[in-house]
């Protein structure tokens, strides 16, 4: 086959009238015609690929825009979604702030009532402790006055006051805490 450019085509230009004559019948400007004819219709063909050629290079160049701008878009909305839950993160972490002071100011009050609560009911106690205690000294009293009318000493003589204060603070389990 011969090449396509124009300083090959004489080469085998050569080699064809050659083979032409060899053959016999066929004149130098037929074959010239022939040859001149194959060159023009390669080069068509070659105009041709040519075109073609671009077309797949500026499809493909197109695609690649496209594809590029669906990926902007995509990101873009990437963005905004990230954006937005970002947001949420943070308006989140904000309510998680607001109810862990809220808890740690409830478990305050709630140890301050449980404190309220446990001296209440030690002062009820106390309360229940020291009007046995008082029925105790008023029955020490009453029994100590029964003596000392009894008893015909007068340094025997009972002084209930003193008594009932000495007997509360001998006894331990009549004390009477303060809350």
């Amino acid at each position: 086959m011969a090449s396509s450019s124009g300083s090959g085509s004489s080469g085998s230009l050569s080699a064809a009238l050659a083979a032409a004559a060899a053959a016999g019948g066929a004149t130098e400007e037929e074959l010239r015609a022939l040859m001149e004819q194959r060159r023009a219709k390669r080069m068509l063909s070659n105009r041709e690929s040519a075109r073609r050629s671009r077309m797949r290079k500026q499809r493909h160049l197109d695609d690649l825009t496209a594809q590029a701008a669906h990926l902007r878009r995509e990101n873009a909305h990437v963005a905004a979604t990230l954006g937005l839950t970002a947001q949420g993160l943070l308006a989140v972490d904000a309510e998680n702030a607001v109810l862990r002071t809220q808890a740690a100011e409830l478990s305050a009050r709630l140890a301050s009532l449980n404190d309220i609560i446990a001296c209440v009911s030690n002062t009820n106690a106390a309360a229940a402790a020291a009007a046995a205690g008082a029925a105790v000294a008023v029955s020490i009293t009453a029994a100590a006055a029964a003596a000392a009318s009894a008893s015909s000493d007068p340094f025997l003589a009972f002084d209930g006051a003193a008594a009932i204060d000495d007997l509360l603070r001998s006894c331990p389990e009549m004390s009477f805490p303060l809350c």
